[in-house]
């Protein structure tokens, strides 16, 4: 009994936490929608929901199913129906036409991602942020197959640092790029990476000896290395956070100040924040004018913010987070601010 107890009281809670008003349905809002490849679960939400972000409410997911989704594959069927009233989804299989053997098809991988793979797996597949303290305890090439000044493909390096119980078989070469500030304190939070391949452990000792896979560009004596752990894009549900998040955005991937839909951002906060992959953020802007007073001064005033468009985040580190902007009226700005929408 205090089991199912439990479990009725984390399905309020969850869905609690998240309703603040009733759900608003999308235009002409389907009655069933058949998943194709190359559907999103943000696609799919914005077919039923004018906010995609409340996926776990029209599901009536509980705070468990949140972080461990049911997987929707193509071929699948979600049906809109009313349970006291209130929109709800559920999933479905195609009926056949008869009834027949089938053999089991594993499906691994092949489920449908929250938002496009193709936007984000190289920020999922290579090392983004290095936290500062990172930089000294870094192994790093100290000599090259014979003394070449550049290496590619097929080459050796020599590697100090890597310590004994670092047993990864494959490993990312990078090199330290711009450090990532904190618009409001200028505090670096951690330097973003400049990704130049990859490489595999040949013969590990004082001084390792690793073969190079990849090399996207030039790799150089002192660049460094970290092990090559790569994070699942895993099908996180569109969601919003359960406490209140306000940051800031920090950068635009690629070295611009300028984004918009489809663009990578960074933000100011990150897990330690309470910040998690599939929370959905608001864009706000922050804008300021300026105007002459009735002496003909000059003054400063900000302007209203207005939210103008939403991130998905895809990518958590200590202080830092990753997120592919979704929607976006205007331009974003660095130092536009991040909070819940």
């Amino acid at each position: 009994m205090s089991r199912i107890i439990s479990a009725l009281l984390l399905a309020v809670t969850a869905t609690t936490a998240f309703a603040t008003e009733p759900l608003k349905l999308a235009d002409n809002v389907p009655e069933r929608h058949v998943v194709v490849k190359g559907d999103t679960l943000w696609g799919i939400s914005g077919k039923f929901l004018k906010e995609p972000w409340r996926w776990p409410e029209i599901w009536n997911l509980n705070r468990e199913q949140i972080r461990n989704p049911h997987l929707i594959y193509p071929g699948d069927i979600v049906y809109l129906d009313y349970v006291d009233g209130q929109p709800r989804l559920r999933l479905g299989k195609p009926m056949a036409g008869k009834l027949s053997p089938r053999v089991h098809e594993e499906r691994l991988g092949q489920e449908i991602p929250a938002i496009p793979r193709e936007a984000v797996e190289p920020y999922i597949s290579q090392p983004l942020v290095v936290e500062a303290d990172e930089l000294k305890d870094a192994p790093r090439i100290i000599a090259t197959e014979e003394s070449r000044v550049i290496v590619g493909n097929g080459d050796e390096i020599f590697v100090l640092g890597i310590k004994d119980d670092q047993n990864h078989p494959k490993w990312h070469i990078y090199r330290p790029g711009v450090p990532l500030k904190d618009p409001v304190t200028q505090e670096v939070l951690g330097f973003e990476a400049f990704f130049l391949g990859t490489a595999q452990m040949k013969q590990r000792g004082e001084v390792s000896i690793l073969d190079v896979l990849a090399s996207k560009e030039e790799i150089l004596k002192g660049d460094l290395l970290l092990p090559a752990d790569f994070p699942d894009l895993k099908s996180y549900v569109p969601r919003r956070a359960e406490q209140e998040i306000s940051g800031l955005v920090m950068s635009v991937y690629g070295g611009v100040n300028a984004g918009g839909r489809n663009s990578v951002i960074t933000l100011n906060r990150g897990s330690r924040d309470g910040v998690e992959a599939g929370h959905v953020l608001g864009l706000f802007s922050k804008r300021s004018t300026v105007y002459k007073d009735q002496d003909g001064r000059n003054q400063v005033m900000a302007l209203p913010e207005e939210r103008y468009g939403l991130v998905f985040i895809f990518r958590t580190f200590d202080r830092v987070a990753y997120g592919l902007v979704m929607e976006a009226s205007q331009p974003l700005a660095i130092g536009d601010a991040v909070r819940n929408p």
